[in-house]
């Protein structure tokens, strides 16, 4: 039966339409955009996942940027321990060259106050990001031995939790700019005991203000000479044992820096996972909804005609 008042084919033609002309939209918003689900209302629940994901990875970003000025750190504090180190070791060997008698300790004591000069200007050099570790002064009210480089970024059940390297750098400090002088525990300022040597008393000294020049070659002045080689070679032990200790967090942070590196390409790889659109996909149904659009449109074409049939009833 054909009704001029109810065209149920026109209807269906174009409810049919209507679902093409959606599913195209959709399929062209996500060619336009790459992104298979753009919005909360595509997928409540994926996209909650992606965009926390993302946020973290922001997050991650940060955690990175600040390794890595926290690698440099590190590094500018073993440069700095490796140049005292090589003074140390200097002037070691100029004092075992000045046991020889009759060696003019004066013009030792020359070269020895250089390197003294050279190891405190260095150890204040040693600064980026206004952070000095080698010269501190540990009579601060701020003063904290503990210094941390963010490390991670991790989010579970739990909450939000944030992981730090920690260098405890009161081991490492080499001079001190404490008010009290005997409370310095800088490696090159800190007072060291020297016991009595033969009719020379107990003394104490610091490896910056080691002073040769008058020692001559008198039993005792070398039994002073000898108590002082080995408190400087005491301190070279210890700027070692300090190098050891920055090389370790210097390795950890760069283990810490390309493991978030890889982090955030996972991260990165589960977001496209979830809300990235198969272009090869999209780009074929596009096509194909295209066709059906057409056809569609031609088959509501048919059923609006439909009712000009009915005129040749009447001729």
């Amino acid at each position: 039966m054909t009704s001029l008042l109810t065209n149920t084919a026109a209807m269906v033609a174009l409810q049919t339409l209507n679902q093409i002309n959606q599913s195209l939209n959709t399929t062209n918003n996500r060619v336009s955009t790459g992104l298979r689900i753009a919005q909360a209302s595509d997928s409540a629940a994926y996209w909650a996942i992606a965009t926390t994901t993302d946020s973290d990875n922001g997050a991650l970003g940060a955690v990175r940027d600040a390794i890595a000025l926290g690698h440099s750190t590190l590094d500018v504090v073993y440069n700095g321990l490796d140049t005292t180190r090589e003074n140390l070791q200097q002037m070691k060997e100029l004092m075992v060259a000045a046991r020889q008698p009759g060696v003019d300790r004066t013009n030792v004591q020359t070269q020895i106050s250089g390197l003294q000069t050279d190891m405190q200007n260095k150890a204040s050099a040693s600064v980026i990001n206004e952070q000095n570790f080698l010269a501190v002064d540990t009579s601060a009210a701020d003063w904290n031995a503990t210094k941390s480089v963010v490390a991670s970024f991790e989010r579970s059940a739990a909450g939000i939790a944030i992981s730090t390297i920690d260098l405890d750098i009161s081991t490492i400090v080499l001079t001190d700019a404490h008010t009290t002088a005997a409370s310095k525990t800088g490696i090159l300022d800190q007072e060291r005991a020297v016991a009595a040597a033969g009719a020379l008393a107990a003394t104490t000294a610091t490896i910056v203000s080691i002073d040769i020049s008058a020692l001559t070659d008198s039993a005792d002045d070398l039994m002073r000479l000898d108590q002082l080689i080995e408190l400087v070679d005491t301190a070279l032990v210890e700027v070692i044992s300090a190098q050891n200790t920055v090389g370790v967090n210097l390795a950890r942070a760069e283990s810490q820096q390309m493991f978030v590196s890889a982090l955030m390409d996972a991260n990165d790889r589960a977001v496209g996972a979830l809300i990235d659109a198969n272009m090869e996909e999209e780009s074929t149904r596009l096509r194909a909804l295209q066709t059906q659009q057409q056809l569609s449109v031609e088959s509501l074409s048919i059923a609006n005609a439909s009712a000009q049939n009915v005129l040749a009833l009447f001729r």
